[in-house]
């Protein structure tokens, strides 16, 4: 029996062994409904014994025959009985099942604080502490297989009224001006805001430090990455390039005056005050492409492109030409462009594109719900939509699409799936969204790899950093236990470092005679297509040294792990279209919330599987799943997630990789356990800490009286938050 409260702050106690519990609600035997009624009128034919012969064998096998019914129907009444009594107990086992999976006994654990720490108490990192309740987070690993180097300091200033530490200008670019740069490749040229270029693309601020106690991630790891550990990002440096601190006279948005501003005098004469009323950013974007296009790898305009592999943009003694990205948003008719979200894409495509010299351009891919709309007959009709639904800054990097335009561009029939659960359509955008970013690939040949992004994502540090950090550290990453280790979170204060974890799933895999996933996976199917020749193994698994796929880009990112759907009660693990429904359900994988990257190959063949093979899944399913099918490489990305409460770290591992039934998976009845979590769909915690970051005042705590009594606003380490569903500023 499970107990009703919990006494004590070890969870597991809570964690009974639970025998032969179905996942899965089975349907009701509500004998209430009963079998269809006898049609009115009809005569019911009795036995008669007229209808035999007089003979005594006859009357004895009815007697038998009476006698058989007799004890029939008592043997029914008590099995039925007995039949009832399991069936209710069944029920009853599933309810508490169900109930146990979605318990929150992470409530209790003790809150961490570390997060609110303002820019009053900034240290050096090399003197910082994390939260308290965290500092057994730096002792040794628990299941190093290795030695791990730890630090240990031990300083810890008080608040003051001055800023300890200066701002410093953030620069994560390579060093394009060097000699060692230049000798590789061709030069950068400067890109500029506006066509006559006066005005130079802005820098953002960072401070060299880290407010003393600021809380430590428990999954994924800055350092790892290539991210820098020793700087924080306030929201006037982070965002007063893009028009944040200051009002619309003088060319901003108005956001932030009246909130905590020490120090900001500072920032305005290291970034002077930008106008953006007349940019126009795909002029910009455009112009910074054309002064920098002899850096690029030119791609053929036929959707198999030649270097479909990857390995072709070093040419001989050529300088070496660089992949081009398409970073695309999606969004739609409706939507409302507030202050923080023209912020928001400023920065993207200033940090991206611009700053970089034209290594990205940044895309609107906007939805127009109505779908009588025909956007595809008429550049007025095409236009007005833009106009209408989209900041004038921001109309040349539009591009509409229509579920009509999907119907037609991938026209059915389409197979059932297993299970619908959604309840809609094929082409609809909850069922297919990948359907509009397949097309727009086609129609942009250009790019070699396509970033799937979400409106309602934030990210407190630097774009470039991050999408060229987790690109070059994906690219790194061996074949070998790929797919193993894609399934897991890593824990860097409980595994150890990256590489101890690296030979900690290999181990685990092998020592439970699991079979590794090694190229292309082979399934019942009634048709497939050729996969490309350059995804299959070199050698045996045992053989690899962790060699094969070391350098080669990955051709699908995701940040939150690629696991199988089948291990789960995940809702929409069904919904795959298009398979022989004769056939076993073909094997899927999955990551939650589609942001991700993905390589012009797989998005080629995932063209392909819709348009030739009708093919299609649940959105968060599809790109993992051909790759899977197909031996695309695909990373999980170990970026720093944090929680609001200290978790033991054993019990975290527990919930997390290694769940004791499907119905406790955190992708389906366990997803609870993410909403105390910085990055997950349905999490909390994230939107409640990017809004006390900007300022504002959330379960009434922090805001801007708060800030300037207390330790002055916050600085947060680099941190992918998502969902982001409100944001607002003191004025």
């Amino acid at each position: 029996m499970r107990a009703a409260s919990i006494p004590s702050l070890n969870p597991f106690q809570f964690f009974p062994k639970r025998q032969g519990s179905s996942y899965e609600k089975l349907p009701s035997y509500d004998t209430s409904n009963g079998a269809p009624a006898s049609p009115g009128g009809a005569q019911r034919r009795s036995w008669s014994l007229h209808n035999v012969t007089g003979s005594r064998a006859c009357k004895g096998w009815v007697r038998v025959l009476a006698a058989t019914i007799v004890v029939l129907l008592v043997l029914g009444f008590f099995g039925g009985g007995r039949y009832k009594r399991e069936h209710e107990q069944q029920q009853e086992e599933e309810k508490a099942d169900e109930e146990h999976a979605n318990t929150k006994f992470w409530e209790v654990f003790p809150r961490i604080n570390g997060f609110y720490g303002g820019v009053k108490t900034l240290v050096p990192w090399e003197n910082w502490e994390p939260d308290p309740v965290q500092i057994e987070m730096r002792t040794q690993p628990r299941r190093a297989l290795r030695d791990t180097p730890t630090s240990t300091t031990t300083s810890s200033p008080s608040p003051t009224g001055a800023l300890p530490l200066p701002l410093e200008r953030y620069n994560p670019y390579p060093p394009y001006n060097s000699s060692e740069y230049l000798a590789d490749h061709h030069p950068v040229q400067s890109c500029y805001l506006d066509e006559a270029e006066t005005q130079p693309a802005p820098d953002i601020f960072v401070y060299p430090g880290v407010p003393q106690t600021m809380a430590l991630p428990f999954f994924g790891s800055h350092k790892e990455l290539g991210m820098r550990t020793d700087v924080c990002f306030e929201r006037f440096g982070r965002m007063g390039a893009y028009g944040y601190g200051y009002n619309a006279q003088e060319g901003g948005l108005g956001l932030g005056m009246r909130s905590e501003q020490s120090g900001i005098e500072e920032l305005w004469r290291l970034q002077p005050k930008i106008k953006y009323q007349d940019t126009d950013w795909a002029q910009a974007q455009t112009a910074c492409f054309n002064k920098n296009k002899d850096r690029f790898a030119h791609r053929n305009t036929t959707t198999r492109d030649a270097d479909s592999s990857h390995s072709s943009l070093h040419t001989g003694k050529t300088k070496k030409k660089l992949p081009r990205s398409a970073f695309v948003l999606r969004t739609w008719t409706g939507f409302e462009y507030t202050a923080h979200e023209i912020i928001a894409l400023r920065s993207m495509i200033n940090e991206l594109a611009l700053k970089s010299g034209g290594e990205y351009d940044v895309h609107l891919l906007l939805h127009v719900k109505d779908d009588t709309v025909p956007i595809w007959t008429s550049q007025e009709i095409y236009d007005k939509v833009i106009q209408e639904n989209i900041p004038k800054e921001f109309w040349g990097i539009t591009t509409l699409w229509s579920v009509q335009l999907m119907r037609m561009y991938y026209p059915g029939p389409f197979g059932e799936p297993p299970a619908n659960i959604a309840g809609q359509e094929i082409h609809g955008v909850y069922r297919s969204a990948h359907f509009a970013l397949q097309w727009f690939a086609q129609e942009h040949p250009e790019y070699d790899f396509v970033w799937n992004w979400e409106m309602d994502m934030r990210y407190s540090g630097h774009h470039y950093e991050f999408h060229n950090g987790v690109g070059e550290w994906a690219k790194r990453q061996p074949r070998r236990g790929l797919w193993e280790r894609n399934q897991k979170f890593w824990i860097p204060s409980l595994h150890g470092d990256w590489g101890n974890f690296t030979e900690l799933v290999d181990k685990e895999t092998f020592d439970a005679g699991e079979e590794p996933v090694w190229g292309p996976v082979e399934f019942p199917n009634s048709g497939k297509l050729e996969t490309p020749k350059e995804n299959q193994p070199p050698r045996a698994v045992e053989k690899d040294n962790f060699e094969w796929g070391v350098g080669e880009e990955a051709d699908l990112i995701t940040f939150n792990p690629i696991f199988d759907p089948a291990n789960t009660n995940w809702v929409f693990r069904k919904d795959i279209s298009g398979y022989d429904l004769n056939l076993p359900i073909p094997p899927r994988r999955c990551a939650i919330v589609t942001v991700s990257r993905l390589s012009r190959r797989l998005l080629d063949t995932m063209h392909e599987e819709t348009y030739i093979q009708k093919h299609s899944a649940f959105p968060e399913m599809w790109a993992p799943t051909v790759s899977f099918h197909h031996g695309f490489k695909a990373v999980y990305i170990p970026h720093p997630v944090y929680f609001d409460r200290k978790w033991p770290l054993d019990y975290l591992d527990q919930i997390f990789n290694f769940p004791e039934t499907k119905i406790d998976s955190v992708f389906g009845w366990g997803e609870h356990n993410w909403l105390g979590s910085s990055f997950y769909y349905n999490s909390v915690f994230s939107g409640a800490l990017w809004r006390r970051w900007l300022g504002e005042k959330e379960f009434n705590e922090g805001g801007a009286q708060s800030e300037i009594e207390g330790s002055g606003r916050m600085c947060l380490k680099s941190t992918l938050h998502h969902p982001i569903k409100s944001e607002a500023s003191p004025e």
